[in-house]
């Protein structure tokens, strides 16, 4: 299978396959979906309606004061309420799944994992993506228990945050992390394939304005 076609079908690209331009083809919005309007990823026929200023302040859209809740949190400060409404929020949007090799029960990047996060950071900070807001979620295999796998997805998706903010300058209001651990395997029929061990990032079609 190719490349494009498992970043279509939203398999995990290994670090040594995937490049720059490829994340960041996944990430962008379609054309169709402007990053003002309802967050539906379908095909829509014709040309949607402007609201008026009116019909948009009644229909202010409750996803968005949820994302902006999740601004400047702790990954370990959501609750699993808020980690499956994030799930739900993000359905549908642009997103690609990343395998990242981390050295065991660890949260450190280095090598390939460090490789594939240089390029996530890059595609991230490019101009076509710039300003918007990514979730940031770390899974593991089902190797372990539950608690110590939560934890460690935790601390991976904060690791990945604080190298994109650190090393490529986005702001960490703009990253949402989020773990969760081997509660949602990529594939469930090999719990304990390395294709489970990734790192998530989802573009949630939302820029952050000077007032949040």
């Amino acid at each position: 299978m190719s490349i494009a076609a498992l970043l279509i079908a939203g398999l995990p690209v290994r670090a040594e396959d995937v490049t720059e331009s490829q994340i960041l083809k996944a990430l962008s919005a379609p054309s169709t979906m402007p990053l003002a309007a309802p967050r539906t990823r379908g095909l829509s026929l014709g040309q949607p309606a402007r609201p008026d200023a009116a019909t948009a302040t009644a229909s202010a859209n409750p996803d968005e004061a949820f994302i902006d809740s999740l601004r400047n949190r702790n990954s370990r400060s959501l609750s699993v309420g808020d980690r499956e409404k994030l799930v739900a929020v993000a359905a549908n949007k642009p997103a690609i799944d990343l395998e990242m090799e981390f050295d065991y029960n660890s949260d450190t990047l280095r090598g390939p994992a460090l490789e594939t996060a240089n390029k996530l950071g890059k595609a991230l900070s490019s101009p076509e993506l710039r300003g918007q807001t990514f979730a940031i979620t770390g899974h593991t295999d089902a190797k372990g228990t539950d608690q110590v796998n939560q934890g460690l997805s935790e601390r991976r998706a904060e690791a990945v945050k604080s190298f994109l903010v650190s090393r490529y300058g986005i702001p960490a209001s703009n990253l949402i992390t989020a773990g969760y651990g081997k509660a949602r395997l990529k594939n469930a029929s090999a719990p304990f394939a390395k294709e489970n061990r990734r790192v998530q990032a989802v573009n949630m079609l939302q820029v952050k304005t000077a007032g949040r």
